[in-house]
């Protein structure tokens, strides 16, 4: 969404700029987003009246003029402004698709909305309209123009039914506290406005510019769009950044500081635990299972307990609490809000009752089929077909295993090569791929790619060069490349470094 005006480092440097500008004169920073929120406004509104206007005076002159030639001249510069005006138009009134999940009503989680009821009326905020459960580790509140930018609000909240099945009571209600304050105005009416405005015209923004449409006038206001936005998302990304410290204070009134700091810390290590351990494993069964000897969503909330020993340690708690807050998330990092809330790093207890238990009841296992039922369904064949893969390719691989490295022709040599890297350890795998690597009729694009890929595992800088080859050969494997090697030289050789090795490796027109 940053457009060709404005490159990722003038971005950055005008986020740090605001940001220096906000903390000496808050007050008046504030105001001067409120001024640019209101300034978008006019703009699209002046751009739909100027459109109309010009329609009618066109065809106002055209009506006039007793020369057929104006008169068809006349009618065709109305006619090219149409378009302005309807596309102006639309973007006022464009809807946006709401959330999705499955809605839950009063009635099959009375516990939960009484929780929702007595949150609303401490805040006096407004309602929330739609409760929505989904497949997410995460709970989040969204509240959706009715039409375009206009006809009023609905809100929705959305509960991940694994994050209810990984936190307590508590804990849940801090993080819907802390999205619910984004809409109760404890930044002041206007923060909360500016907040909504941030997330609408984000959103309007990447429908009109993700339409498809290609005539001039749409071309034109997504064109203008791409230059105001960059600006837009830097002034209010900075407002947002500090009423994300505002909304956790309102999370720390309701439920206390420990609770919100407790739950902080939850949600970043299991939340990332379920990304990069449950959800790979479980799919890791595949390999061997025709279908899943268990269901996912039934089988989380025993999976949560069993691995508290693995993701509530010392050693991931100390990685998350070194991260530092990025540009792309208006979240401040772990570290600056758990302190904002006077609290220190500490691994959260083991819970004996989660949310899903105490505040769904018996909906939560009605849910868990309904969820698990939608999963296989989606995601069957894909499941049943890496299951016929990885039987064939490892029938295949240990058929090429049995015979001698010398004996086999390049074209099995390195099928061998990439299946001993896919299904075997790297010790295994690793001395096949030198040996390919060594012989001539190379380049071999994906083997480099593994073999890199190893060597930066070991901490090993010649890696990077395999990496690039297997990216100057084989054109799909270039934003993998360019991922892993950025990541390694972020961790070893720091942040210039890293842009330096994926300006290199992405070509230009793809980076735009």
């Amino acid at each position: 969404m940053l457009g060709e005006i404005l490159d990722q480092h003038d971005y950055e440097g005008l986020i740090r700029q605001l940001e220096s500008e906000s903390e000496h004169a808050p007050a008046a920073f504030r105001s001067k987003v409120f001024a640019i929120s209101v300034f978008a406004y006019f703009g699209l509104a002046i751009l739909l009246a100027a459109s109309a206007c010009l329609i009618y005076i066109g065809w106002q002159w055209a009506s006039a003029r007793h020369s057929v030639r104006m008169m068809i001249y006349a009618g065709l510069f109305a006619l090219t402004m149409l378009p302005v005006f309807w596309v102006s138009l639309r973007f006022f009134f464009m809807r946006m698709e709401p959330p999705s999940g499955r809605e839950i009503t009063r009635a099959e989680a009375p516990k939960l909305f009484e929780v929702l009821d007595k949150m609303r009326k401490k805040r006096k905020g407004p309602p929330i309209h739609h409760v929505l459960i989904d497949r997410e580790y995460n709970a989040a509140i969204s509240q959706m123009p009715r039409w375009g930018l206009f006809g009023g609000h609905t809100n929705y909240l959305m509960l991940g039914l694994p994050y209810l099945f990984g936190v307590p009571p508590k804990e849940m209600l801090a993080t819907v506290a802390h999205e619910y304050g984004h809409l109760c105005g404890d930044h002041g009416k206007m923060g909360a406005w500016v907040y909504r405005q941030r997330l609408t015209f984000g959103m309007l923004y990447r429908q009109v510019s993700e339409s498809g449409e290609n005539n001039w006038s749409h071309a034109g206001l997504t064109a203008l769009l791409g230059a105001f936005m960059p600006y837009y998302n830097a002034y209010t990304f900075v407002l947002s950044r500090q009423q994300e410290y505002e909304a956790d204070r309102t999370a720390t009134e309701l439920v206390g500081a420990e609770a919100n700091a407790t739950g902080l810390i939850r949600d970043a290590l299991q939340g990332r635990w379920i990304a990069e351990d449950f959800w790979p494993k479980f799919y890791k069964l595949a390999d061997g299972h025709p279908q899943p000897p268990f269901l996912p969503f039934a089988s989380m909330r025993t999976a949560f307990g069993l691995s508290y020993a693995e993701w509530a340690t010392p050693a991931r708690l100390s990685a998350a609490w070194r991260e530092d807050s990025n540009w792309h998330d208006t979240h401040p990092c772990l570290r600056l809000r758990v302190e904002a809330t006077g609290r220190s790093a500490s691994l959260p207890p083991a819970i004996s009752l989660t949310a899903a238990e105490v505040l769904l009841g018996g909906t939560a296992k009605r849910l868990t089929e309904e969820f698990d039922q939608a999963w296989w369904k989606d995601e069957k064949k894909n499941w049943t077909s890496r299951h016929q893969y990885v039987q064939r390719s490892r029938q295949e691989l240990a058929e090429l295993a049995a015979r001698p490295l010398d004996s086999l022709p390049l074209h099995e040599l390195q099928q061998l090569a990439l299946l001993q890297a896919e299904f075997n350890s790297r010790d295994v795998a690793k001395p096949i791929l030198e040996y390919l690597l060594a012989k001539p009729g190379g380049p071999y694009a994906k083997p480099s790619f593994f073999y890199g890929r190893m060597l930066l595992d070991e901490k090993n800088d010649r890696g990077l060069a395999h990496l690039e080859t297997a990216a100057n050969n084989d054109r799909n494997l270039v934003g993998s490349v360019a991922r892993i090697g950025y990541q390694y030289l972020y961790n070893h050789r720091g942040e210039q470094a890293a842009i330096e090795w994926w300006q290199k490796i992405v070509p230009a027109e793809d980076d735009e």
